[in-house]
């Protein structure tokens, strides 16, 4: 992606204009704050980039406070920031300049290039992200971000320019200085989200070329809504397009507020493209090997001291002691379905579905090697974060037991606790290995305030929606890449990915499809539950009731008793308590599910 064109002086047509010593060769650029010239300095010899405000200091005070800003700013020292040669001030007028050797603006090397791929406007914009974050860190914010602030080296480096050149719009009386500098570094953000759409559709946002204008039409001051259009010069993918639309989102609280949580995002997006072939298991292998998987409960030294001395305990019981532990549980499916493992003990049988064969395949020895193993609560979590996993532990374990309540007779209880639970695999290990990401996902989920007085809330994003802008992959392909990472095979990828919401439940074609729908309905029904409002929660459970009543022969009714044997069940500790549902009508099921 490197530029393929360099500085070159424009062709002279009219007699040269002068500031002070500089020689003013080609505007380079303007916006409603700035301008950026071309200009060559008789005393260096060299061309320069020099920006200047569009509108004059009005006192001495003023020039000496934006003089002093910009001396501040020109201090930073960052790959990602452009070096400034000088600051100073001609006839009243404060002015900056930076070496035109580091590179054309972007708006110059954008006219210059093919239509880019969405790769490179991803690396493009997490440089200048790096960039960004270390001057907001250095408690400097820019202000006025445009395409002529934006240099491009030959050698495709990225950095920003003429930081401190406009001065901060009128604070509120009340505004402290800290509360101004934030909303400077949530207006750059916003900025350098614009830009981002213009590369990615290859036109000016809104059909204005002056960022700051864009923004100003935008909520909370316009009513302009920005959005990437579905036509663009190289298709966006689907996660990248979530990226960019919650960056320029009407709801101010559902946009990015600091450059490190925007770049989080790109960076991951651009980790799973590249290194992953667009495999979300990029995300997360090297914390994998880190940290581990997930920790095990506290506990689990009591729960091996049983097993310790109890090795002739029947199997299913054991099974039951360690179903308690979904950590424990995921490690040993993990374990039993290695590539080692299936190819000396269980291969042509198929996965390991249940912890009773697990079991019998290492023993009791195995198991306890297989438990010290595991990393011991909290891991890495501080304590709200490992608050959070907590309760997501109970949700996940929740749906477990309404799933066997849902299941019809003849599937095996273990299996379908153990597939309802792994339908959350991507959300634990999200919540587990970025709790802070994971807390975002929640607060883009929740609804946002009505637009109107009278109007109802409106809907905040969908899951998948919000993993992509925070994560820039989805949580359920998270799981399912993590699962597939283990070498469970494509059976169980398939019965651990949730049916899609808002499309119809086909009639089950095989086991592993009815294992699918009932993990899916109980995790539907548990999601009302734990994640709406109280008023909302009947209505929603009806639809889910609904929405599988002809695939599992459910009735809201039933469905409502599956999900209060399911709190018994938690609340007892029983992993495998609910017994399957009675099922009159003629085509009782009787074919049993994976072991």
């Amino acid at each position: 992606m490197a530029a393929s064109v360099t500085p070159a002086s424009p062709a002279r047509t009219s007699p040269p204009r002068a500031f002070g010593r500089y020689e003013l060769r080609q505007l380079l650029g303007k916006s409603a704050g700035s301008m950026a010239w071309l200009a060559f300095d008789p005393r260096l010899g060299q061309e320069v980039m020099l920006t200047l405000p569009r509108v004059q200091p009005h006192d001495a005070e003023a020039l000496e406070l934006r003089l002093r800003e910009m001396k501040q700013a020109a201090r930073l020292n960052h790959p990602n920031l452009a070096h400034v040669i000088e600051v100073g001030v001609q006839d009243h007028w404060p002015y900056l300049a930076c070496d035109r050797a580091l590179g054309l603006t972007l708006g110059e090397w954008l006219a210059a290039q093919p239509p880019l791929a969405p790769l490179d406007v991803a690396g493009l914009v997490c440089q200048a992200l790096q960039g960004l974050a270390f001057a907001h860190e250095a408690g400097v914010a820019h202000r006025d971000l445009q395409l002529h602030h934006v240099l491009i080296g030959a050698q495709g480096q990225l950095r920003l320019a003429a930081f401190g050149a406009v001065e901060a719009p009128p604070a509120a009386p009340e505004a402290d200085a800290r509360r101004a500098q934030r909303d400077d570094a949530e207006r750059d953000v916003l900025a350098i989200g614009v830009l981002l759409h213009q590369m990615l559709s290859g036109a000016p946002v809104l059909d204005e070329a002056d960022v700051s204008v864009v923004i100003a039409r935008m909520p909370p001051h316009g009513r302009d809504l920005v959005r990437l259009p579905w036509t663009t010069p190289q298709p966006v993918p689907e996660g990248l397009r979530a990226i960019a639309n919650r960056c320029t989102a009407s709801q101010e609280r559902q946009r990015y507020l600091n450059a490190r949580t925007l770049l989080r995002a790109l960076e991951g997006w651009r980790e799973v493209e590249q290194r992953g072939q667009g495999d979300p298991i990029a995300l997360l292998i090297d914390r994998l090997h880190s940290v581990g998987h997930l920790p095990a409960l506290p506990g689990i030294a009591r729960r091996l001291a049983k097993l310790s001395f109890t090795d002739t305990q029947r199997t299913d019981e054991m099974a039951e002691l360690l179903l308690q532990d979904i950590a424990l549980s995921f490690e040993l499916l993990r374990t039993v379905n290695s590539a080692q493992v299936r190819g000396t003990q269980v291969a042509g049988n198929g996965p390991v579905l249940t912890l009773r064969r697990a079991i019998a395949l290492l023993g009791v020895d195995g198991v306890r090697n297989t438990a010290n193993a595991l990393r011991q609560w909290p891991g890495p979590m501080d304590e709200a974060a490992a608050a959070a996993m907590a309760r997501l532990i109970n949700v996940v374990r929740l749906a477990g037991h309404a799933a066997q309540a849902l299941r019809p007779p003849g599937y095996d209880a273990e299996v379908v606790f153990l597939v309802a639970v792994m339908q959350n695999l991507g959300r634990l290990l999200v919540q587990y290995h970025f709790p802070d990401e994971a807390e975002q996902i929640r607060q883009l989920m929740q609804p946002l305030p009505p637009k109107e007085p009278e109007a109802p809330p409106q809907p905040g994003l969908s899951e998948e929606s919000a993993a992509y802008a925070v994560l820039g992959v989805d949580i359920e392909s998270l799981g399912a890449a993590v699962a597939r990472h283990w070498g469970l095979g494509d059976e169980v990828q398939h019965m651990i990915r949730r049916l899609p919401a808002g499309k119809p439940v086909r009639h089950p074609d095989s086991d592993a499809d009815m294992l699918r729908a009932a993990a899916s309905a109980a995790n539907e029904a548990v999601d009302a539950m734990t994640r709406l409002p109280a008023p909302k929660i009947a209505a929603a459970i009806a639809q889910v009731s609904q929405r599988y009543a002809r695939v599992l022969e459910l009735s809201p009714r039933e469905l409502q008793e599956a999900l209060q044997g399911a709190r018994a069940a938690l609340q007892s500790g029983t992993a495998a308590a609910a017994m399957p549902r009675t099922i009159t009508s003629a085509g009782e099921a009787t074919a049993t599910g994976p072991a």
